[in-house]
C-alpha cells in the first residue's frame, strides 16, 4: 500500500518546481530549490532541470498556473522518444494537497514528489533501528491518510470509452469507496498499532535515560548536514555514521565523553530543515525527547553555507516548538576551512553580504553577540577543537555542581558505551 517513493534500482531523472511569491522572492526561491535539489541526490534522483513562476499564492487547483503546467508537459514529451533520458518524476518544493497531487499527475502523467514525501522517503532509507524504522512508518501513514484517494484514480480509467463519462463509471464508483474505506480502517489500524509501539519505546527509553546515573546529558542540535556526526566521533572517539549526505543520521547515538576526568553524556540528534513536516516532528517525539532532556545544547552551524543565519533560525524556531528555546546553548561554527571571501573593490559601495565579509569580522561579530559561548572550529581539521573541549568542561562542570551539588560520583570513570537502539 506504501507508495514510498523512489527506485534503489537505477537513478531516476527529475525536474523541480517552486514558486516566487510575495513572501519568498526569486534569491530565496532558488535557495530553497538548492536544498531539494540535495534532498533529491540523497534519495537517488538526478535534477535535470528547474521551473519557477511569479504568484501571488499557490494555484489551489494545480500549484502552478495552466501555462507552466504546459510548459513542463512539454518539456516531459521531448524525451518520451528517448528512454535513456526519460523524466519519470516532479518535484515540487512546497507540500501538495490530494487535488493538486491528482491534478498534476493527470497533466503530466508522471510520478509526482512533494518536498515532505521525498524527505519521508530519505528518512525511510536512512532508518537503521527498530525504533527509527517505526517513527517513519507512522509518518507516512499520517502523510497517506488524506490522499488514499488518489490511489483509486486507476479506478476511473477502467471504464474506458469516448462518451459522456458518467457510464465510463458505472458499476465501478461502489467498489471503488467500498476499498477506499477498508483502506482508510486498514491504515488507521496500523497508525493505532505504531502508536503504541512507540508508547512502549518511549518507557524503554526514559527508563534507559533514568539509569544514566548523575551525569550532564549534552545534545548537538543543528540544521541537517552541519557537521554534527563527525564533530560527535572527534568528542566521544566513536564510529557514528557521517557523510555529505542530509539526515545522514536519524537514530539517536549517547555516548560517554570524559574531558580531564569530567564525564558527560554526548547525544547526536536528527538534523532539522526549513519546511520540516510536522508529522515527523510528532512521530520523532521519541528521539527528540533526548533534546528535550538535555542540560545544555551545542547548536552546530555550517558557516559555510550562503544562507547560514537563516538556518539558525530554522533551528531556533524548532527548538522553540520543542519547547527548548530557553536551555542552555553554545553556538558552534563549524567548517570554517571551507568559507569563502569575495573581496570587493575599495570603490564598490554594495551593502556588505556574506560574501564581501572577512571569517574575522564574522567571528567578531557574533563573538559579540554570544559572549563566551560562541566558538568556530573546523571538525574535519581539528581546528579550534582544544579550546571546544575547554568550553565544554567549563560549561558541564558549572551545570553539575548546580544540579548535583552534593554528587560524590563527579570524577568517576565508567567503562560502557551507550548507544540506544
Amino acid at each position: 500500500m506504501k507508495e514510498f517513493v523512489i527506485s534503489e534500482a537505477q537513478t531516476e531523472k527529475a525536474v523541480l518546481v517552486g514558486l516566487i511569491t510575495r513572501l519568498q522572492d526569486e534569491r530565496k526561491t532558488n535557495e530553497y530549490l538548492d536544498e531539494l535539489e540535495f534532498l533529491a541526490d540523497t534519495a537517488g534522483a538526478q535534477v535535470v532541470k528547474r521551473f519557477t513562476q511569479k504568484l501571488d499564492t499557490p494555484n489551489s487547483v494545480t500549484y502552478i498556473g495552466k501555462g507552466k503546467l504546459d510548459e513542463i508537459r512539454e518539456y516531459l514529451a521531448s524525451f518520451e522518444e528517448d528512454p535513456e533520458n526519460e523524466i519519470g518524476m516532479v518535484i515540487f518544493d512546497d507540500e501538495l494537497s490530494a487535488k493538486q497531487i491528482r491534478n498534476i499527475e493527470k497533466e503530466l502523467k508522471v510520478k509526482i514528489l512533494d518536498r515532505t514525501s521525498l524527505i519521508l522517503d530519505i528518512f525511510a532509507m536512512r532508518a537503521q533501528t527498530a525504533s527509527a524504522k517505526t517513527q517513519v512508518e507512522l509518518a507516512q501513514y499520517k502523510y497517506m491518510l488524506p490522499r488514499l484517494q488518489r490511489l483509486w484514480t486507476h479506478l476511473e480509467r477502467q471504464g474506458g470509452g469516448s462518451g459522456s463519462g458518467k457510464g465510463g463509471s458505472v458499476g465501478l464508483r461502489g467498489p471503488g469507496e467500498t476499498q477506499l474505506e477498508m483502506d482508510r480502517r486498514i491504515i488507521l489500524n496500523r497508525m493505532s498499532l505504531l502508536k503504541q509501539q512507540l508508547a512502549e519505546i518511549d518507557r524503554q527509553k526514559s527508563t534507559q535515560r533514568k539509569n544514566r546515573g548523575r551525569l550532564i546529558r549534552v545534545a548537538l542540535v543543528g540544521y541537517t548536514n552541519v557537521g554534527k556526526s563527525t564533530l560527535m566521533n572527534l568528542l566521544a572517539k566513536s564510529e557514528v555514521f557521517a557523510e555529505n549526505k542530509l539526515f545522514a543520521t536519524l537514530d539517536t547515538t549517547v555516548r560517554k565523553v570524559i574531558i580531564e576526568n569530567l564525564p558527560f553524556l554526548l547525544s547526536d540528534t536528527v538534523g532539522f530543515i526549513r519546511k520540516l513536516p510536522t508529522d515527523l516532528v510528532d512521530s520523532f517525539k521519541s528521539t527528540l525527547d533526548e533534546v528535550r532532556e538535555a542540560d545544555l545544547l551545542v547548536h552546530v552551524v555550517d558557516i559555510s553555507h550562503p544562507d547560514f543565519e537563516e538556518q539558525i533560525k530554522v533551528v531556533e524556531k524548532t527548538l522553540a516548538d520543542l519547547g527548548c528555546a530557553e536551555k542552555p546553548m553554545i553556538l558552534v561554527f563549524n567548517k570554517i576551512d571551507a568559507y569563502t571571501y569575495v573581496k570587493k573593490d575599495e570603490d564598490d559601495l554594495t551593502p556588505k553580504t556574506k560574501e564581501n565579509i572577512t571569517l574575522e569580522e564574522l567571528m567578531q561579530t557574533w563573538m559579540a553577540k554570544m559572549s563566551d559561548n560562541c566558538i568556530f572550529i573546523s571538525a574535519r581539521n581539528k581546528v579550534n577543537m582544544d579550546e571546544l573541549k575547554t568550553m565544554l568542561y567549563k560549561r558541564v562542570k558549572e551545570l553539575h555542581v548546580q544540579k548535583y551539588p552534593y554528587n560524590d560520583f563527579l570524577y568517576q570513570t565508567y567503562d560502557e558505551e551507550e548507544t540506544e537502539k
